[in-house]
């Protein structure tokens, strides 16, 4: 065993790939649910697509990581069980979702987990206000605006610009087109949230002096590619048919227009080191694309109950990893 590495951190690690696997499943639907449901893809060939577009997205950087691991809690909180129990806050609110069929952000129920492991670990003086105002809650207001906004311009310039063309050959043109979009969403969608992984587990390495500073291995980034497109092959089908169909009956126009809309914002945030939810994303274009038609077409009660849980993740993943932290932290002291 390399030296440096304890139980804790193997644990740690060990926790960070499973959230990993459980983001790829968890966040399938948000690649793919918009192709299966207008029949562009099959379910098994957008699977794979979208298990391999998340591995190559997952290698284009680490500027999300960074933030994660060294701008949003003070280094006097970075030790090994606040990234423990962050992991079980996030790992735990994304199973509850996933159970309940409601699509959630991975993102902000792992930074939710690490505001409130750090805050039971030294206190709130632990939160860097700037980075989470900065990169975490101005992304979580600003791109579910953007999203929104974005995918009702692009139908309305898709609709005149393709307003004397036949519905069937219009929509035959846009199935074939839904594939690339929907690469191209699944290929962001590794580009953000696989790189939260890779800080934690380079922040849990940072402070068991494993490295000797903030800088991902590329053991690191293989591993995380690895696990969260893994995850993706499993497929999350409970979320894949709400944001497929409960949310607005789409056709390939619309799914094509609401995942180009939305894999460019999460490329671009990437690029800036912002960790946004990919699944906030996906939801409010997907909402916009379906209120350019009409906006009765919008299934509001189940939007309704999306944005109840956009409001909760973090609160929620903070709450369970502050008490993971309390329970286990007398075991391994």
């Amino acid at each position: 065993m390399p030296e440096g590495f304890t139980a804790v951190l193997i644990a740690v690690l060990a926790l960070a790939v499973l959230f990993d696997y459980i983001n790829g499943f968890h966040d399938t639907a948000n690649a793919i649910a918009t192709s299966v449901s207008t029949r562009a893809l099959s379910p098994r060939l957008a699977i794979a697509m979208s298990a391999a577009a998340n591995f190559a997205g997952a290698l284009t950087g680490t500027a999300v990581a960074k933030t994660i691991g060294a701008g949003l809690i003070a280094p006097q909180a970075e030790g090994g069980l606040v990234v423990a129990a962050a992991l079980v806050g996030a790992i735990v609110w994304n199973l509850l979702t996933w159970r309940l069929g409601i699509p959630s952000s991975s993102s902000h129920a792992l930074i939710g987990g690490l505001l409130g492991a750090s805050a039971a670990a030294v206190g709130f003086g632990a939160w860097q206000v700037g980075g989470i105002l900065g990169k975490v809650i101005l992304p979580l207001i600003g791109s579910p605006i953007v999203g929104f906004i974005g995918g009702f311009a692009l139908m309305v310039l898709i609709f005149n610009l393709f307003r004397r063309a036949h519905p069937k050959t219009m929509n035959d043109r846009f199935r074939r087109l839904q594939v690339l979009s929907a690469a191209f969403m699944a290929f962001s969608h590794g580009s953000n949230d696989a790189q939260k992984t890779m800080g934690v587990m380079t922040l849990a390495l940072l402070s068991a002096g494993v490295i000797p500073e903030f800088k991902v291995p590329l053991w690191v980034i293989i591993l995380a590619a690895s696990a969260i497109s893994l995850g993706t092959a499993a497929g999350g089908w409970r979320i894949i048919r709400t944001m497929g169909s409960k949310v607005v009956k789409l056709d390939p126009v619309h799914g094509f227009a609401a995942e180009t809309t939305a894999a460019t914002i999460i490329f671009g945030a990437s690029a800036l080191g912002m960790p946004v939810s990919t699944t906030h994303v996906i939801s409010s274009a997907i909402l916009g694309v379906g209120s350019s038609d009409r906006f009765r077409a919008v299934h509001w009660g189940v939007a309704r109950r999306i944005g109840i849980a956009w409001v909760l993740t973090l609160p929620a993943s903070g709450l369970v990893a502050a008490l993971a932290y309390l329970l286990l932290r007398p075991m391994l002291s």
